[in-house]
């Protein structure tokens, strides 16, 4: 009866010590994503999609359909990843949304592996991710098609919730 209930014990330590590591390396993603490359590519994404969602908001009124408000959204990103989508030029653009999308494939990659806590990396960038997703879904999938198959599949998956999006 000890051997059993010390082996227990010792199971409930090593996957306690897990999850701990798991939030550890969560707050590691935080702590990373507060740097100031990464502050400025979130910023400059930001202030590209707040100046499009004003010139567009007098198109959707003042309660659009969440049908209406997705298509909104995919125009809105198609159009801040070109030179018309803003004061910034796009080239510059790309650079900063580009490392948006590397830190996004970072948390993605980080919960898929468990390396990271889900719920933890959910509080902290979940909104952020699915709203990402939303604006540059269509832009990612061009993407796929002339950059490289696999562009954007991580937070594509994490988005999703872990169902791992269907092969093209």
């Amino acid at each position: 009866l000890v051997l059993v209930l010390g082996a227990l014990f010792t199971v409930y330590q090593f996957l306690s010590t897990q999850e701990q590591a798991r939030v550890q390396h969560a707050f590691e993603m935080v702590e990373m994503w507060e740097r100031p490359e990464y502050q400025s590519a979130q910023r400059a994404v930001r202030d590209r999609i707040d100046a499009l969602t004003a010139r567009y908001a007098a198109i959707l009124g003042d309660q659009p359909t969440p049908n209406a408000r997705a298509v909104a959204m995919r125009k809105i990103g198609q159009e801040a990843m070109t030179s018309e989508g803003g004061s910034q030029p796009v080239a510059q653009f790309r650079e900063e949304f580009d490392r948006v999308v590397y830190f996004l494939n970072r948390i993605a990659f980080c919960v898929d592996s468990r390396l990271c806590s889900r719920e933890v990396i959910d509080a902290y960038f979940g909104d952020y991710a699915r709203s990402f997703w939303s604006y540059f879904a269509s832009y990612v999938e061009a993407q796929r098609k002339t950059v490289s198959p696999t562009y954007g599949k991580p937070i594509e998956t994490y988005v999703l919730g872990g169902v791992k999006p269907a092969a093209p």
